[in-house]
């Protein structure tokens, strides 16, 4: 199979494998970075990754398993990187899918470089899609909806207007909705790293922005 053209792997017995593996793990993820979250992800991957002529094969099967760890992390509140714990339990897995060296390492390479706070930089074609891809479904109409869920999911409020959201930790009553909004979801525009990402994230953001900007009138009775 070439490698960069991947073929077409969604169909092949290989990906079945990964899939179920991944969705075993998923199992412990709460709902904002659970299935659902992963099944967009690889749909982005093949949108972005066919026009940037990437190794689909790789892609594929890293943005499967670019969540697995997610559960770990949740349950230590963010004491350890669930990108990092991801391409540990993947690893051996992936040594025994029927594919080369070279792309073995890098799928382990695009889970472990796909985190937004994550100290590894995605290095190759196939994982600088995945880190997009993952960073689009943080953003939008979609981004809003799991920023609300994830605060839902840990008992935050709301929004929590008296702090300073240098004041407020991750994990916490008040690591609401729109803290993720400040400290990360209106940064994301400005990190993506392929021409087809950016050019996706442009529209999102708008509507994140002005969905934002609603927020905060009607929480103060202006709307």
């Amino acid at each position: 199979m070439d490698e960069r053209a991947g073929g077409d792997a969604a169909d092949t017995s290989m990906l079945r494998s990964v899939k179920q593996f991944a969705r075993r793990h998923l199992n412990a993820a709460r709902g904002s970075h659970a299935w659902d979250h992963t099944s967009r992800v690889f749909r982005l991957c093949d949108r972005i990754g066919a026009v940037e002529g990437v190794d689909m094969a790789v892609l594929r099967t890293a943005a499967y398993l670019h969540d697995i760890g997610r559960g770990r992390q949740d349950r230590v509140k963010g004491d350890i990187c669930h990108a990092r714990e991801g391409a540990r339990l993947a690893e051996s897995f992936v040594k025994g899918l029927p594919l080369s060296g070279v792309q073995k390492s890098n799928i382990l390479h695009c889970i472990e470089s796909h985190r937004y706070r994550g100290e590894t930089v995605p290095q190759t074609p196939e994982a600088r899609v995945l880190f997009d891809a993952d960073k689009l479904d943080a953003i939008g109409a979609i981004g809003v909806a799991r920023a609300f869920l994830f605060a839902g999911e840990i008992g935050a409020r709301l929004h929590a207007p008296e702090l300073s959201v240098a004041d407020t930790r991750p994990y916490s009553v008040n690591d609401t909705g729109y803290r993720e909004y400040i400290l990360k979801l209106r940064k994301i525009k400005d990190r993506v790293l392929t021409a087809e990402g950016r050019r996706l994230a442009e529209r999102r953001h708008r509507f994140m922005v002005a969905f934002f900007n609603r927020f905060l009138d009607e929480y103060d009775g202006k709307g």
